[in-house]
């Protein structure tokens, strides 16, 4: 029953804190006379990564570079894995078997080769 309670609470300051997060950013941007679509990108841009500077300036203050460089390799793989499989969905991208059979194990080995080096 408390973890539900401090799930519910930390969702409702998250909302809470996005919000006036936004509305500061735009009063902000808007005083400098920033567009409508500049004050979006940079409210997108910085609301999406401050999380992971969160988290990697917490572990970077504990001694943990392991934590921070895990939390950049895995939130960079999940928002390109996020925003590739929505664009599929919309709009679904013709490619030759030609190309997958030449491409995907020069991928393959390149990920297997990144992922020796840091573990």
């Amino acid at each position: 029953m408390i973890a539900l309670l401090q799930a519910i609470t930390g969702l409702c300051i998250l909302y809470f804190g996005g919000e006036t997060l936004l509305r500061g950013a735009v009063a902000l941007a808007s005083r400098f006379g920033l567009s409508s679509l500049a004050i979006g990108l940079t409210v997108v841009a910085f609301g999406t990564s401050a999380p992971e500077l969160a988290i990697s300036l917490n572990a970077a203050l504990n001694n943990a570079s392991d934590i921070a460089l895990g939390n950049v390799i895995g939130s960079n793989i999940a928002n390109l894995g996020l925003i590739l499989g929505l664009s599929a969905v919309i709009s679904p991208l013709l490619v030759q078997a030609k190309i997958i059979r030449l491409d995907a194990p020069h991928h393959a080995c390149i990920s297997t080769a990144i992922c020796r080096l840091f573990t």
